[in-house]
Parts: C-alpha cells; sequence; structure tokens
C-alpha cells in the first residue's frame, strides 16, 4: 500500500451509520411482529397527505394490513380483508350492518396514494377511504379505487404490540 493510499484512508471520513428502520420507514423484505405474530412486508401504500401508511402483511399464507396513521401519537389497525360489495361509490351508507354488528362511520377522506410491492391496488392514485367502528370496538375500512372497493375488518393495536424485527 503506497503512502497516498494510507493519507487517503486517514483523512477519508468514516462511513455514516445506517439508521435504524422503524414502523414508519419499512417496507416490501422486511420483518415485523404486530401482536406476537411475525410477519414479512410485502406491500406498502402511503398517504403523503395524511402520514398514513398501509403495510401489506404476509404470515404464510394469511394477509393482513397494517394501518400506521402518525398523528399526535402512533395509531396502529391491523385488518384483514372481507367479502362484500358497495354498488356506488357516491352511495356508501354512514351505517353499515355486517354480522350482526353495527358499524358508525367515523371518517371519511381522500388523497393520493403511493404503491410498493404487492397491494389490493396495484399502482398509486387517487384513493377514498371510509372508516367505522362498531360499539364493541370493531373497525371496518373501505377503500375505493380506479372502480373498485376493498372491504377489511379489524381492531385497533396498542403501539407497544408492534415492532421492527429486520429492515433490509
Amino acid at each position: 500500500m503506497g503512502i497516498f493510499s494510507r493519507i487517503k484512508n486517514i483523512i477519508a471520513k468514516p462511513e455514516p451509520p445506517r439508521a435504524e428502520k422503524s414502523m414508519l420507514t419499512i417496507g416490501p423484505g422486511d420483518v415485523c411482529e404486530v401482536s406476537l405474530v411475525t410477519y414479512e412486508v410485502i406491500g406498502r401504500l402511503q398517504n403523503r397527505q395524511r402520514n398514513l401508511i398501509v403495510l401489506t402483511l404476509r404470515d404464510g399464507s394469511s394477509i393482513r394490513y397494517l394501518t400506521i396513521e402518525e398523528r399526535e401519537r402512533t395509531v396502529y389497525a391491523l385488518y384483514e380483508p372481507i367479502d362484500g360489495r358497495l354498488d356506488s361509490v357516491e352511495e356508501v351508507p354512514t351505517e353499515l350492518e355486517l354480522d350482526d354488528r353495527t358499524y358508525h362511520l367515523e371518517e371519511q377522506y381522500s388523497g393520493f396514494v403511493a404503491a410498493v410491492g404487492k397491494t389490493p391496488f396495484v399502482q398509486g392514485g387517487e384513493q377514498y377511504v371510509w372508516q367505522y367502528q362498531s360499539d364493541d370496538q370493531k373497525l371496518l375500512r373501505v377503500e375505493w379505487q380506479d372502480g373498485r372497493f376493498m372491504l377489511y375488518e379489524g381492531d385497533s393495536v396498542l403501539p407497544a404490540d408492534v415492532r421492527v424485527l429486520r429492515g433490509t
């Protein structure tokens, strides 16, 4: 090794340490744990206007969706897709009844989303969302994008029950 190479190595700045992944920065290929179940992240949908992320999670053959919304505190909810159908985006009701449980409209919003990996909607675009809650705290989420509805049923998740196991 020449003298110039040694001087260069001494003067060179060390490589900055990699930032650790958080639930807000993980994406396809990463692994996380939600309520003691380990999932591989296979897709990520992000709505920057609302500071909202929806992760598509796979555990074996089952698929779940983790919504992460950063408000005054970070709010998590874990959903699974359900069968259902709505006729028109203009006629989404304020109350929905499924399996003897009544859901009440809690929030409705729309925004541009960006999709990476395997998500229910192949590409980003304008998305409309209706979020419902029942009297027994069950959650229902309805999404509409590109003429297609998706329905999900789920529960809130405590922040302590969510963590990154491995980030790529």
